[in-house]
């Protein structure tokens, strides 16, 4: 039987950058588990989409996301990227 899961690599780099947002690329991926040029380019895509910015610091980038902005797919859209990170990180 195929591996698959529950959540996209979207949202597990979504959630790997919530855990850490001064996270290289290459942690970020080993935390997924793929390459760091996909890490890379679905950082791109949810920078492009507005789900987070990226500043540079020094020689590394620092991660600010915008918890407040809604899922994207039609039957979750009622819900936000911080209801993401609440339900499935250990935050407070």
């Amino acid at each position: 039987m195929a591996q698959w899961t529950f959540l996209t690599h979207h949202a597990h780099v979504l959630l790997a950058v919530a855990q850490n947002n001064d996270a290289a690329v290459r942690d970020i991926a080993a935390v997924v588990g793929v390459t760091p040029r996909s890490a890379l380019t679905i950082l791109n895509d949810l920078e492009s989409a507005g789900y987070l910015e990226r500043e540079k610091r020094g020689r590394r980038n620092h991660y600010v996301l915008h918890a407040d902005r809604p899922l994207r797919h039609p039957s979750n859209a009622a819900h936000t990227v911080d209801d993401l990170i609440r339900a499935l990180l250990d935050v407070t």
